[in-house]
């Protein structure tokens, strides 16, 4: 044992227990958080996010070109109803020959009803793989998120989250089912109709695409205005839901403090704000298309006056100058219906693009190409000059080393802030070292898969959290294969099964939202049984199991640890020194540096740190003052 009485002071931040989210958390180098997935170095472009819905499309290539096929087909016999139209008018109607219009009457009708069957057909097939591709993307979105590593959490607020996973994904819904539909119906159209008007007469074609390119110009410019705009809503809409997620959570804290002027204030600006934005939106696409409309009604007089006088001057019938009306307003009906689905392709697009950007964050902690698989698993811990800071030039870790032999119980203390928690995190690999190596039965950890290394070593965060779901379903984590058998001896095993007993239901008994109906203590001890279940012969890690508890329940916990760390690898992350006396080792980390190392009692006789850390807890309670 030698201790070291140098130290370098440092104000970096502490991981997140399970169940805890940070917004104010240190942002990583190396990792996007929330509010960078937002900012315009990420921001991803058109080409990109087609690629990536494409991706998704793929597997129904075949589906979709059968959409199209059939879009063509609609598109095409449409275009017949105004040949239709101006065959009668030319013929029977202009010849006076009333028997004549009735086959051309009967085609009308015919083609009205064929194109009804088919246009009914392509959306219903349309929609059903919008559906399935979206149904895709989440369950692709969600699983990536989910393989993100525990800094992305501490960064990621979970409104903004569950946003990319509800509104932005509903967006895409609208797009894929039902404006994509319109949209590629309306452009066949329009360029059948150009092609059909150039067939049929030149000059009108002339005077009836006139005002196109300005109507052209004029989408282009909205377009670049709204994009902005629903991006601005989707991102208040996540903000949002974070705001909204963590008043409700921190609702106790809010009514304590009398914090409900503050809250109400803080809803009203961004509930404004939210307006604001959906106003502004609706300014641009009013205006959008009321100039759309105006440019419609220019089209046609031109086309009706240059026509009148072109069937007056006899380069054109009056079969012909109808047809060409009726183009002309069908040639403007893609672009109005264009208009009013602009705003909502426009956010589609603007939450395909902060879909896009959440795939492409990828996690910092990633299993390795070729991970070692451990035939006869050791349970040791080794640390070997281990230097891990949360943010760069914030130390919090230095040049640790210890090992700790199978079977041997050790216990870490120190002031809040000193990096016990950070060991825990290291060695579950929650992070990775910035200098040094974690072994893990003589294996470094990053040498390992997650899944594998999870198996090994097993930690009880200090503040454990409980799903919705009864007693047994947290014990089991919902996993069918662990029997009622198992679970009861593990819950006997931990001293959780009388209190468990005496719930109304016991192990059927419904928790609340994080098991807010239990107590603290009673949470811990299904932790503890949890552990057992799921990682019955791995490192076991408790990160200060009993700091918030009475005396009571530590007692309780206290009998199922003995029963528990018999014969098993353990680290105990204490603050409590009652709590370590009879561990085999005692840590003390000062300021990410380990200042003693020994036994209970000779750690006393050496009369050090522990020794005035264990007079001045005992009799006064003041464990900060010797340690800060």
């Amino acid at each position: 044992m030698t201790p070291q009485t140098t130290h370098t002071p440092n104000g970096a931040h502490k991981p997140l227990q399970e169940g805890q989210t940070n917004s104010t958390a240190p942002v990583s180098s190396a990792l996007t958080d929330a509010r960078l997935l937002e900012q315009e170095g990420q921001k991803v472009g058109d080409r990109y996010l087609l690629w990536m819905l494409g991706r998704f499309l793929l597997p129904y290539r075949w589906q979709i070109a059968a959409v199209l096929l059939l879009l063509l087909a609609v598109s095409g016999i449409s275009l017949t109803l105004p040949l239709i139209i101006q065959q009668a008018v030319d013929g029977p109607i202009a010849n006076g020959d009333t028997g004549g219009i009735l086959p051309y009457a009967l085609a009308y009708f015919g083609i009205i009803a064929i194109v009804f069957v088919l246009r009914l057909g392509y959306t219903y097939w349309l929609q059903t793989i919008g559906q399935n591709v979206l149904m895709t993307m989440r369950q692709t979105l969600f699983e990536h998120i989910l393989r993100q590593d525990m800094r992305f959490y501490n960064h990621a607020p979970v409104g903004q989250l569950v946003s990319r996973l509800s509104s932005d994904i509903e967006s895409l819904t609208e797009l894929l089912s039902t404006s994509i539909v319109m949209v590629l119906s309306n452009f066949i159209t329009l360029v059948g109709i150009v092609i059909v008007m150039f067939a049929l007469n030149w000059r009108l074609a002339l005077l009836a695409l006139c005002t196109l390119p300005i109507l052209i110009v004029a989408s282009v410019y909205f377009r670049r205005r709204i994009r902005p705009i629903a991006s601005r809503v989707h991102q208040l809409v996540a903000e949002y839901l974070a705001f909204l997620n963590e008043q409700f959570n921190g609702m106790l804290i809010v009514q304590l403090f009398k914090h409900q002027p503050v809250s109400r204030r803080e809803f009203a600006q961004l509930n404004d704000a939210y307006r604001s934005a959906h106003m502004e939106l609706r300014d641009i696409y009013t205006y959008y298309s009321a100039f759309l409309q105006i440019m419609t009604a220019v089209g046609l007089g031109i086309v009706l006056y240059g026509g009148g006088a072109g069937v007056l001057a006899g380069w054109a019938t009056l079969g012909m100058l109808i047809a060409f009306i009726d183009y002309t307003r069908s040639s403007v009906e893609p672009i109005l219906t264009l208009s009013e689905q602009f705003a909502q392709i426009q956010t589609a697009f603007s939450a395909g693009e902060r879909i896009a950007r959440m795939l492409r964050v990828e996690p910092d902690i990633r299993d390795p190409e070729t991970p070692v698989k451990l035939k006869h698993f050791t349970p040791t811990v080794q640390f070997e000059h281990v230097d891990f800071s949360y943010v760069d030039g914030a130390p919090v870790l230095k040049d640790v080393t210890f090992f700790v032999e199978a079977g041997q119980k050790i216990a870490i203390v120190g002031a809040t802030g000193a990096g016990k928690t950070s060991l825990a995190s290291l060695l579950a690999r929650f992070y990775d070292v910035k200098a040094g190596h974690v072994r893990v039965g003589g294996i470094d950890v990053r040498d390992l898969a997650s899944d594998d290394l999870r198996q090994y070593v097993a930690v009880v965060p200090q503040n454990p959290y409980c799903f919705n779901g009864t007693i047994a379903d947290n014990l089991r984590l919902f996993d069918p294969a662990v029997s009622d058998e198992q679970m009861r001896e593990a819950a006997v095993v931990a001293c959780a099964a009388p209190f468990i007993e005496r719930l109304p239901d016991g192990y059927d008994y419904m928790l609340l939202p994080g098991g807010a109906n239990l107590s603290q203590g009673q949470r811990q001890l299904l932790a503890l049984a949890r552990a057992l279940i799921h990682s019955p012969n791995s490192v076991l890690v408790l990160d200060e199991a009993t700091s918030s508890i009475d005396t009571e329940t530590e007692a309780l916990i206290q009998q199922g640890l003995a029963n528990i760390l018999a014969h098993r690898t353990s680290i105990i992350i204490a603050h409590r020194l009652s709590t370590v006396r009879d561990a085999d080792r005692i840590i003390v980390l000062k300021h990410g540096v380990i200042i003693e190392d020994g036994s209970h009692d000779e750690l006393l006789a050496h009369d050090g740190l522990y020794a005035q850390l264990y007079r001045r807890q005992f009799e006064e309670g003041d464990m900060e003052t010797v340690l800060s």
